[in-house]
């Protein structure tokens, strides 16, 4: 699979980097006085500073599985045990989850590990597994 590139807008660039940099634990690669590449679970993750007055508007979300879900919200589909070991890792370290950890769509096609978070700046990350990757695009 080609990794994909991502790239968001931040209000606080050093809070930001240091979330994904100390939180998540993404290594950095370059960067400049505005913007930070990550390497997000072997992704292109950058971060660029955006205007202090810059509109933020209100973020909404979708029912799925009797959970408000977050949208919009990004994040990477892991092997079973990283997922578990990182939401080992957050739990330690505190994360408020907006969804916590857990299985979702349980004993039907596509059933996962699901967890939602917020970043610094409010924008929702998804994390999820399958212990049958062959369901991840099945109906």
């Amino acid at each position: 699979m080609n990794p994909f590139h991502l790239a968001i807008p931040v209000k606080d660039l050093a809070l930001c980097r240091k979330f994904y940099r100390d939180v998540l634990e993404c290594d950095e690669g370059r960067s400049s006085a505005h913007w930070v590449d990550f390497n997000f679970f072997g992704h292109q993750f950058v971060i660029h500073e955006k205007p202090a007055d810059a509109n933020i508007s209100e973020p909404i979300s979708n029912s799925v599985d009797g959970h408000a879900v977050p949208v919009p919200h990004f994040g990477v589909v892991l092997e079973w045990d990283k997922w578990v070991e990182l939401s080992e890792k957050l739990k330690a370290k505190n994360i408020a989850f907006v969804i916590e950890p857990y299985i979702r769509f349980k004993g039907q096609v596509g059933e996962q590990a699901t967890m939602f978070f917020l970043d610094p700046e409010n924008n929702a990350l998804e994390f999820k597994a399958f212990k049958d990757r062959s369901q991840i695009f099945q109906k």
